[in-house]
């Protein structure tokens, strides 16, 4: 009775080791390819879906915080992390959050776009501080750009968020059985 119980512990912390992986290493690959910085975080935290299905948020939240502390450490593309730990990192985990409470679909979407936002504007600003730029480079034609690139985003964060769900149901219905065939 007890190995089996060992069995389990060990599947939980090799599972968890293995997405932890998986997202280093598409961390690691955003200095390589250059849509890499925006593409990378947002799948490498969808690997994160996993855990949080199989073991809930406080395991789910431990991955996310190693591979964000280990990608500060080794990534080169400091940009990506912030998104990485900003928004992409925690969503998946905050995702189930948000509809496992509410019930209301335009609650849960005022909701996650509240998250969004506010975390596009806080990566914004850090970004703006880490970097020293100042903020009128940002204006062409009299149009500041940050304003187009969060309504840009708040698309991108909607068709994100319909992907992560359709990973869900895919997750569930092909990859969960195959993944814990001989583990249960």
């Amino acid at each position: 009775m007890k190995g089996k119980g060992i069995k389990k512990s060990t599947f939980r912390i090799a599972l968890c080791s293995i997405v932890s992986a998986l997202s280093l290493v598409l961390m690691l690959i955003t200095a390589l390819v250059p849509i890499g910085t925006y593409a990378f975080p947002c799948f490498a935290g969808v690997f994160i879906v996993a855990i949080v299905i199989e073991y809930g948020c406080k395991w789910a939240l431990g991955v996310y915080a190693v591979v964000s502390v280990l990608s500060l450490f080794f990534v080169g593309d400091k940009e990506a992390v912030l998104y990485f730990i900003a928004l992409f990192g925690y969503y998946p985990i905050l995702k189930g959050i948000i509809e496992g409470k509410l019930t209301n679909k335009i609650m849960q979407y005022f909701a996650k776009f509240i998250v969004f936002n506010a975390a596009a504007i806080g990566s914004f600003f850090a970004a703006l501080s880490l970097l020293s730029i100042p903020a009128e480079e940002f204006e062409i034609l009299g149009v500041y750009l940050p304003w187009v690139f969060l309504a840009a985003g708040n698309i991108f964060f909607l068709i994100y968020d319909y992907a992560v769900t359709v990973f869900i149901i895919q997750y569930v219905r092909r990859i969960r059985e195959r993944l814990f065939k001989n583990s249960r």
